[in-house]
């Protein structure tokens, strides 16, 4: 792609507007050297790139870059063995800092926000060398603003205390004398300076031998000499070396911190370049909410879909969007309309997002943008509007135009603006269709304006060639910018003519030496326009019934799954309240059992099989619900979720089984038998098993009886009430369920246990005999009963 056609695209502006979003000079040089990629992968990270960018800026608002310092020159003398200044480390140590402090912002996103998904910015910030050590010996010698600090060595401290010293000493003996009694006769002013690195006071040239010492300067009048005393020689002395002694050790110092620097040249050159890239992204994804762009989705078809273009150079105000699209049905699109009509920039808006998506940048469309991957991209744009056309202005737009002939091929995208303009009209459009030919034979994707009528009815002559036009409002006399595909653009002579106040007589006299044809294909062309605007409003109207359709979907399937749930916890409260009614019976129905049973031992006749069915039946009495109870219930049921381990029931199959795992949305992994099916939660329905514990949780299970009777009830461990409440209950389930032998394990211990047993088992009517267990029965430990 070569400089000029860049030029003629407005690359360079549109690179200009990017470079105001980077944070250094080493993203301007970014951007610098930006030129559009040829390779459709190279395309596909820089775009992934710049969308990492985005979530960033979506999710924190920035990309912290503060501190990022150009320093590759510094690097390059630091290797070459020169000794950098301190104003070079504190770049040096900003840019370090910068890095792992973007580090540390970049960690803490991934970890904070579990959706967001930068591998290209964490893969960048990942290998970036922290240069802790470095960093901190910096830090330890050089302060923020370039200062070598005391602490930077110990020779270096006890230095400077002698500097300060030998100043105040200094100063104390020339402020003696400017307190002096003839100081106002002798001096020009009260006051110590400096000249030549050593403290001065102003003397008035008579009085030059008053004070004895170095004269070191004079003023431009020569009425005043700058004096060093005698009495500060010798202090002067002193500290000028000190000075001495502390510039020399100022450059050991800095020549060790330049020799550290030297050792991590390379880590450090990788940050650079590391930090560049990032600050690079950083400036795409901004200049990307700048434009409100959109992410192209790329493809290898050689086709170009931009819906609702901005040229990102107009103003907001004057930008009007237009639909774009080649390489599909048709690869070449002549654009016809009237000057200033927006041909030229749509032209333009074609080329210049070409470049940008293979720059890897977002584009200022509406969704599902498309782009391609061009090898060239040639363009002929000028300014042909001037009635002043001369041989030299076609000439050269020939010359131009042949030397894209020579290289176009499949891969390329051809601009053409105003193609054959600048000569005679009817060999122009001659000269225009067989460009075009050439360029479509080539299947190249070609773009072209024209003036020229003759080409009006290429496109219905071509396969794979579409007309299209830039809109005129007759009305207002001036053009709408619209671009309306698959309609040519008409002359709009007569009607604007006619606005203007030409007589009648004069366009009728017009009209009628036009040729019949050319009056046929302007009516067809205003009809196609007209069905073209038809069609547009109808389907801006059908877009809007289809947003307010969705809305709507969405805003149902929200309340319907919230009326489920509301249904959901309507049944299971129910629940709850009957189960509760109906152990509160129970507890009252075992009261009257227990009032019954003492009424029988005291003699009253109330028969044993009957407490006992009683007691069942109550046991037996769940709350039941009405038919329409049990289908609210069904349908809450397959409305919820359900979690792997929970037993469920398939009614198409007639038979429970267990989810193994969630397989999608509303689908689950069920284990039916032996096989393993996927299946909808419609086809589940809950059962009364409770759901199973999570991963990681010890389930305790709570002592008692099962459902289902067990010819053992093992006491050890229970309190002296309850066991004896556990025995009488036990033997009654016992002599419902048709058991002839039971045990009763109660253990040895102290013997209450046991005792209590026995006697108990004496007074009860079902009971028939008991014994102690065998020696393989547990002995004492066990009762072996033998129920009636």
């Amino acid at each position: 792609m070569q400089e000029d056609m860049l030029r003629t695209l407005e690359y360079q502006k549109m690179k200009n507007q990017l470079m105001e979003h980077v944070a250094s000079d080493l993203g301007k040089d970014k951007i610098h050297h930006l030129f559009p990629h040829r390779e459709l992968k190279a395309v596909q990270l820089a775009q992934e790139e710049t969308g990492d960018g985005e979530q960033v800026l979506r999710f924190r608002g920035h990309v912290p870059l503060g501190g990022v310092h150009d320093i590759r020159a510094e690097l390059k003398r630091a290797q070459l063995g020169s000794v950098l200044d301190p104003q070079d480390f504190t770049d040096i140590n900003d840019t370090i800092r910068a890095g792992n402090q973007l580090k540390a912002f970049i960690d803490q996103l991934l970890e904070e926000e579990e959706e967001i998904s930068i591998p290209h910015l964490h893969a960048y910030v990942s290998d970036l060398f922290p240069l802790k050590n470095l960093e901190a010996s910096i830090r330890r010698k050089i302060s923020e603003d370039g200062y070598v600090l005391d602490s930077a060595s110990d020779a270096l401290r006890t230095t400077r205390q002698q500097i300060r010293t030998f100043e105040s000493t200094v100063r104390s003996k020339l402020e003696q004398i400017l307190r002096s009694k003839d100081a106002e006769t002798k001096l020009s002013d009260r006051v110590v300076t400096i000249r030549n690195e050593r403290y001065v006071i102003p003397v008035k040239q008579a009085y030059r031998n008053a004070f004895g010492g170095i004269v070191h300067d004079q003023s431009s009048s020569g009425q005043t000499l700058f004096i060093e005393p005698q009495s500060v020689v010798t202090a002067n002395n002193q500290l000028r070396e000190a000075k001495v002694k502390e510039k020399q050790e100022i450059e050991r110092i800095l020549r060790v911190l330049t020799e550290e620097v030297a050792a991590e040249g390379e880590q450090l050159s990788s940050n650079t370049e590391i930090l560049a890239q990032l600050d690079f992204i950083s400036a795409k994804a901004l200049y990307a909410q700048r434009l409100r762009g959109v992410q192209p989705r790329l493809n290898d078809r050689r086709y170009v879909y931009f819906p609702r273009a901005r040229h990102p150079l107009l103003g907001e105000d004057d930008v009007v969007p237009i639909d774009l699209e080649i390489g599909g049905d048709y690869h070449s699109l002549v654009i016809t309309g009237p000057n200033t009509g927006g041909k030229t920039v749509a032209l333009k808006t074609v080329g210049l997002f070409t470049l940008m998506a293979q720059s890897g940048l977002f584009l200022p469309t509406a969704e599902k943008a498309e782009a391609t991957v061009f090898t060239n991209v040639f363009a002929d744009i000028g300014d042909e509007q001037s009635i002043e056309q001369s041989l030299s202005t076609f000439s050269s737009h020939m010359t131009n135009i042949v030397s894209i002939l020579r290289e176009v091929d499949d891969q390329s995208l051809v601009l053409f603006d105003e193609l054959g303009a600048g000569t005679d009209p009817a060999e122009g459009a001659a000269l225009a269709v067989s460009i075009l030919d050439e360029a479509h034979a080539r299947d190249a994707r070609t773009v072209a304006t024209t003036h020229y009528t003759e080409l009006k009815g290429y496109a219905y002559n071509r396969n794979g060639v579409m007309n299209a036009s830039v809109e005129f409002d007759v009305d207002t006399l001036s053009p709408t910018y619209r671009l309306l595909t698959g309609v040519p653009g008409r002359s709009n002579a007569f009607a604007i003519s006619r606005r203007l106040g030409l007589p009648e007589n004069i366009i009728a006299a017009a009209e009628s030496e036009m040729a019949a044809d050319t009056k046929q294909a302007e009516q067809m062309i205003t009809s196609l326009e007209a069905r073209y605007q038809e069609a547009e409003r109808a389907q801006e109207e059908a877009d809007e019934t289809r947003k307010q359709a969705e809305k709507l979907h969405r805003e149902l399937d929200r309340a319907f799954t919230e009326m489920q749930k509301q249904k959901q916890a309507i049944y299971e409260d129910a629940e709850a309240k009957a189960q509760a009614e109906v152990e509160k019976a129970k507890q009252e129905a075992e009261t009257i059992v227990a009032d019954l049973r003492r009424l029988q031992q005291e003699g009253h006749a109330v028969k044993e099989h009957e407490l006992i069915e009683a007691r069942k039946g109550l046991e037996d009495a769940p709350p039941q619900l009405t038919k329409k109870q049990q289908q609210v219930k069904r349908k809450a049921e397959k409305a919820a979720s359900y979690e792997p381990g929970e037993e469920v029931f398939v009614p198409r199959f007639n038979q429970s089984g267990y989810v193994v795992e969630t397989s999608g949305k509303d689908e689950y992994s069920v284990q039916l038998g032996i096989m393993k099916m996927t299946l909808k939660a419609d086809d589940l329905e809950k059962t009364s098993q409770p759901k199973p514990e999570k991963a990681g949780k010890s389930v305790t299970r709570v002592s008692g009886r099962s459902s289902h009777v067990k010819p053992e009830l093992d006491l050890r461990g229970e309190r002296y009430e309850n066991a004896m409440a556990e025995v009488e209950k036990y033997l009654d389930d016992a002599v419902l369920a048709g058991y002839g032998r039971v045990h009763i394990v109660h253990g040895k211990g102290t013997g209450a246990l046991r005792k209590g047993v026995k006697e108990l088992l004496a007074k009860h009517p079902g009971v028939k005999n008991t014994r102690d267990g065998g020696m393989n029965e547990g002995g004492i430990g066990n009762t072996v009963v033998e129920l009636k």
